[in-house]
């Protein structure tokens, strides 16, 4: 393979225009493959057929069956969408009216008679995938959408929508079969830390109607404020709401809407803990004395209610038969999350209480006020859901659990014979790379253990890493080396079970690997010196430095297991997994960014739902992702697009909004809790924290670095084996065209306009691109540096390194990666012994 001229492409760059990052020029392909059906989520079944269908002003909907309210709103917004997408207004007819000509086309909507006799279901979820199937038959002359009920056309009119599309042409000829894997496809916004507009939350379910999600889990209450109106209770919303809450009536309007698009609402309502705005409001039903102020700053806090005062109950009792007339779903939340036991252990009046009751710990005096909440909405015909906290060997088996703590406690609920929701490896508010939340099952597999070879030698690594904000993670790493070279192993993070590593390569004094953890997608950079571990670890796109010492080394047929397999789930079990919930908690998400943080991510999360595990790489989903950002866009009323550009127009000028866009692709957010921690430590971490900042104006992740940054996982020593150059080269492109925007930026903006972080990024983002093209100059020359260059080219790369103004640079790792490369060809293995003060 000839390797390009660096002073071609340097050429090539100076010609190049300087235009705003389009993700499709990140996207596009080597080669023209067949592309996959423009469609997210994808269906259960599909096959291309030959033709295709002409979509014109003379095309008709036809419906054939029983047409009810609800149909009838679907058809509506099926013809506003076609007229956003393509300027068509379709007449509607039915059954009886003329046949089409032989020349004329029609969308033929065929829905059977609804039959009053059938039984219906015991519940709105036991037969929520059939009662959402629909085929999809498009030939030349007709278009055929078929369901057994109005929620199946629902769906099915979104899937044709997509392959509508925003610009003129015909229709694929296609023949699709479609139901959802899952019965539990949700989303859940924070109306809380932030609160959100009636108008916001119904963009958001015009979002999720689009992407096929049925349940709006609407997180009401907490610390910060109470956001619902109470008849009984009128302190919570006067006093306790800062004067930001919802009516009744709103509430009514909200579910109204959700349901006209195929949503549930699921409201949450914190007991006992995430009480500090009852706290506020009414201090005699909590656990400790007041009074109380109002409660801006984000975290756990310890107010909790008093399960001991008969107030109590009466009050949850009111609460939640007021939540249940406004809520018609069978699932109320009531939280039950981060109880932290101290005002319960400090009161003499809970601890005679848990003597009476025999209740030896606060997780059984828990559990008790769970059995209570339990009873009352039983009694108001409703189910209660809620977080892992609540499980509990006598917790009501009729009680489903959220788990926001990992797959083990996803399995364990399911084990324990409870209902269970995934939000793990869904948190959107983190955040991470759209590819690790696809990748992320929903279903827990029941993990092998690794076969073992006689030849295998085993060694064992203790691991530390400080945080910011919280207590230290620490783990152990376990290594299998085969004549001396680690050909697999496992990582165990304290209290988790064991992940295998992958991509695991050692170049030098360097061992490197990644993996897929409870805090996101994790790759590793270390040196395993003798006794000690040293380096980085890399979660979600920022550092953590990394220390720890070595264990044990033994043969194999004497070591203990990596990660054997726990007892496999029965199908009983797997079918008590309902679904998953993705989950945008709101300390840094508000009015002004929320579309940007969900879409157009979300629908590969409402894909994994909807789809299940459907074999799709990952180049796949981000050209889909693509097709559907651009349909969402042109086709919905979401603001993903006008929300960045909006914010580079304050930050910049109107003026700047395009080169703020090209620097903008390639930075990224600090993602995980990096941000929240960083603000912890040197902001006030609360409602008082502007979210102004540029990091506040970015995508989550650089889709224009997207294939540099997956290019690490195949780069060796030698540069002419299984390097992509092209993709090189497109990447160099982008960051020339992020350092030519700095300089404008810092040109056209006067100083005194400028914040503290647009001045600080843009001279790294000129600084990363000069480093840039000298590293993959000399990678593709096989040049090494010599000492007082590479020391020198480290210096830059450790300017770089970590979280700028909570923005990190996504091609730095990369960049030391040619870096080790390109020194290791050439040279002895030596060890790094400069210290990187690369830790968040």
């Amino acid at each position: 393979m000839k390797v390009p001229s660096l002073t071609t492409l340097l050429l090539t760059l100076s010609c190049s225009a300087l235009v705003p990052f389009n993700k499709a020029t990140a996207l596009e392909s080597d080669t023209q493959q067949q592309a996959p059906l423009a469609l997210m989520p994808y269906p259960q079944k599909s096959l291309r057929k030959s033709g295709d269908f002409d979509l014109t002003r003379d095309t008709q909907i036809r419906i054939v069956g029983d047409s009810t309210p609800l149909l009838d709103a679907a058809i509506e917004r099926f013809q506003q969408r076609l007229y956003r997408q393509r300027s068509l207004t379709l007449p509607v007819g039915n059954a009886i009216s003329a046949t089409p000509g032989p020349e004329a086309t029609e969308i033929l909507i065929e829905l059977p008679q609804f039959r009053a006799s059938r039984a219906l279901p015991k519940t709105l979820l036991e037969l929520q995938r059939e009662r959402e199937k629909y085929q999809l038959h498009i030939s030349p002359q007709k278009i055929t959408l078929r369901a057994g009920e109005p929620l199946g056309i629902l769906r099915g009119l979104h899937t044709l929508s997509q392959l509508v599309g925003s610009e003129a042409g015909p229709i694929q000829a296609v023949q699709i079969e479609d139901q959802p894997v899952y019965r539990w496809r949700g989303l859940m916004l924070d109306s809380v830390r932030h609160f959100l507009s009636i108008d916001t939350i119904k963009r958001q379910l015009d979002g999720m109607a689009a992407a096929k999600l049925n349940v709006f889990h609407w997180h009401l209450t907490d610390d910060q404020g109470w956001r619902l109106e109470s008849p009984s209770y009128p302190r919570l919303h006067q006093v306790a709401s800062g004067g930001d809450y919802y009516t009744r009536d709103q509430v009514r309007e909200i579910v109204a809407y959700a349901a006209a698009r195929g949503i549930v609402v699921v409201p949450e309502i914190d007991m006992p803990g995430h009480a500090s705005a009852i706290a506020v409001a009414y201090p005699e039903l909590m656990s400790a004395p007041g009074p109380y102020k109002p409660e801006d700053r984000w975290g756990v806090h310890t107010p909790l209610l008093n399960p001991a005062n008969p107030q109590v109950l009466e009050f949850a009792e009111t609460i939640l038969t007021e939540v249940a007339e406004l809520f018609p779903f069978e699932y109320i939340h009531i939280g039950g999350d981060e109880v932290n036991p101290e005002h319960w252990q400090n009161n003499p009046q809970i601890q005679t209480y848990m003597a009476e009751y025999q209740l030896s710990t606060p997780q059984d005096l828990h559990n008790h006020f769970n059995l209570q909440l339990a009873a009352i909405l039983r009694r108001l015909n409703r189910r209660m859901i809620g977080w892992d906290e609540v499980l509990h060997p006598d917790l009501d088996k009729e009680v489903a659990v959220q788990s926001w703590r990992g797959p083990d406690a996803l399995a364990d609920t399911a084990r324990a014979g409870h209902p269970a929701i995934l939000s793990t490896g869904f948190y959107l508010d983190q955040p991470q790379y759209t590819a690790y939340h696809y990748r992320n099952r929903i279903t827990p597999p029941d993990t092998p253990a690794h076969p073992r070879s006689e030849d295998d030698i085993q060694q064992q690594w203790a691991f530390e890493f400080p945080r910011k904000r919280g207590s230290a993670i620490s783990g152990q790493l376990t290594l299998f080396s085969t004549g001396g070279k680690v050909t697999r192993g496992s990582i165990t993070f304290s209290g988790k079970r064991s992940q295998p590593l992958m991509n695991i390569s050692q170049h030098g004094p360097l061992t490197r690997f990644s993996s897929d953890t409870w805090m996101g997608p994790l790759s590793a950079r270390l040196q395993l010196d003798g006794q000690q571990l040293s380096g980085n670890f890399l979660v979600g796109n920022a550092p953590y430095r990394v220390s720890g010492e070595f264990l044990k080394s033994a043969n194999i047929s004497n070591a203990p297991e990596v990660h054997g397999a726990k007892t496999a789930m029965t199908r009983a079990q797997r079918e008590n997994i309902l679904g998953g919930e993705a989950a945008l908690w709101a300390e840094m998400v508000d009015e002004h960014n929320i579309d940007l943080r969900l879409w157009p991510r979300t629908f590969a999360v409402a894909e994994r739902l909807w789809s299940g595990q459907i074999a799709r790489d990952e180049d796949d989903l981000y050209q889909r992702m693509e097709a559907a950002e651009q349909w969402a866009a042109s086709a919905l009323p979401l603001q993903h697009r006008q929300q960045q550009q909006q914010a580079l127009a304050q930050l910049l000028s109107s003026e700047l909004v395009e080169a703020g866009l090209n620097l903008s692709a390639v930075l990224e957010p600090a993602h995980y809790y990096h941000r929240h921690h960083e603000k912890s430590a040197h902001a006030t971490y609360s409602r008082r924290d502007p979210l102004n900042l540029l990091a506040d104006s970015l995508p989550v992740e650089s889709l224009a670095l997207r294939e540099f940054r997956n290019l690490g996982q195949s780069l060796t020593l030698n540069p002419k084996q299984n390097t992509d150059w092209k993709i090189l080269q497109r990447s160099l492109l982008h960051l020339w065209r992020g350092a030519q925007a700095a300089e404008q930026i810092l040109t056209a903006l006067p100083q005194s306009q400028r914040g503290e972080d647009i001045q600080k990024i843009a001279e790294l983002a000129i600084l990363q691109s000069e480093l840039s093209f000298e590293i993959v100059s000399r990678y593709s020359d096989q040049r090494p540096f010599s000492h007082d260059e590479e020391i020198a080219a480290r210096e830059k790369l450790d300017r770089l390194k970590g979280m700028h103004h909570e923005i990190v640079f996504p091609a730095v790792p990369v960049l030391e990666q040619l870096c080790d490369l390109l020194q290791y060809s050439t040279t002895a293995p030596t060890k790094i012994t400069k210290e990187e003060s690369t830790d968040v």
